[in-house]
């Protein structure tokens, strides 16, 4: 049997046996489901800080789930497989769920030349890390992606993001992250942090969404934007806004010019007004704590 989302489901019960690996990830040596008929009744949501709040419900041919706390958290087995192995494309999804539960569905090998034919997108963005406070201009060091994505996914930044999100003070939790938090310029390498000492242009544009009451919603959407390709996403430090780092291309427009018109994109797509910060190429970017952040796969390969 091919590997399809149909053969998935018929060797995984509607789904059922994913959501409890997934669970199983997170809550090992409990019980995560208990499923009569089709319905499981409610569980622990990883994704909703471990509440009990997560009802799962077979629906026709696949398993479904809805937060009861989270009304924009809804969604078939697929979405939630999504968001804990962090992989967008269809075919590496299931992939990466025949492998997990060893399914041992049959997949179709490529010939070994075929990858001659693949376009070559190989592509290196640097970008500079600053050390706490933000008055600190000078980085300490270049990194690539995949090295500022190990830093917000490990427990580097976990005790000041708890403590900053304790804070109920709107001054007082703007001074905390401003003396606390490392940061990145996602756009570019720098020697100072100033827009006139930009060393190279990364091209990639960080777009700030603030104040969220549908987060988890706009997070789904922006990964399957059908304009931009993400190539980093995370949940800002307060924990109520997004970080959507994107690829763009300054060779022929300016990068203030490119964020207004990918500001104007937002706004008509998804009706929201972003935070205009942006605009600036040596714009500032904390780094939190977000186990769930997403990196795109050609940067976790690097």
């Amino acid at each position: 049997m091919e590997i399809s989302r149909e053969a998935i489901l018929n060797k995984t019960h509607y789904g059922i046996k994913i959501y409890a690996y997934v669970l199983r990830q997170y809550y090992p040596d409990t019980k995560v489901l208990s499923v009569k008929g089709r319905d499981c009744g409610i569980t622990r949501n990883p994704f909703n800080g471990g509440k009990e709040t997560l009802r799962i419900h077979i629906n026709g041919v696949i398993a479904t789930h809805r937060d009861t706390e989270l009304k924009t958290f809804n969604g078939d087995v697929f979405d939630f497989a999504q968001y804990h192995f962090r992989i967008t494309g269809e075919e590496e999804l299931l992939l990466k769920i025949n492998q997990e539960l060893h399914l041992n569905l049959e997949v179709k090998q490529k010939d070994e030349l075929d990858w001659l034919n693949d376009p070559d997108d190989t592509w290196y963005a640097y970008c500079s890390f600053f050390k706490a406070p933000v008055r600190n201009v000078f980085p300490a060091e270049t990194m690539r992606l995949h090295q500022v994505f190990a830093l917000i996914t490990s427990d580097k930044y976990k005790r000041i993001t708890e403590d900053l999100r304790a804070i109920t003070e709107v001054k007082e939790a703007r001074k905390f992250k401003a003396n606390r938090f490392d940061y990145v310029t996602f756009s570019g390498t720098f020697e100072k942090r100033n827009d006139k000492n930009l060393l190279q242009h990364s091209n990639l544009l960080t777009i700030d969404f603030d104040h969220l009451d549908n987060l988890q919603e706009l997070k789904a959407q922006l990964l399957n934007d059908e304009y931009f390709e993400t190539e980093m996403l995370f949940t800002s430090p307060s924990g109520d806004g997004l970080k959507w780092i994107i690829r763009i291309d300054v060779s022929e427009v300016t990068h203030s010019e490119y964020f207004t018109a990918v500001a104007n994109y937002i706004k008509h797509t998804y009706n929201i007004e972003v935070d205009q910060s942006g605009k600036d190429v040596s714009r500032a970017c904390f780094l939190p704590y977000d186990p769930t952040a997403f990196l795109h796969k050609r940067h976790q390969a690097l």
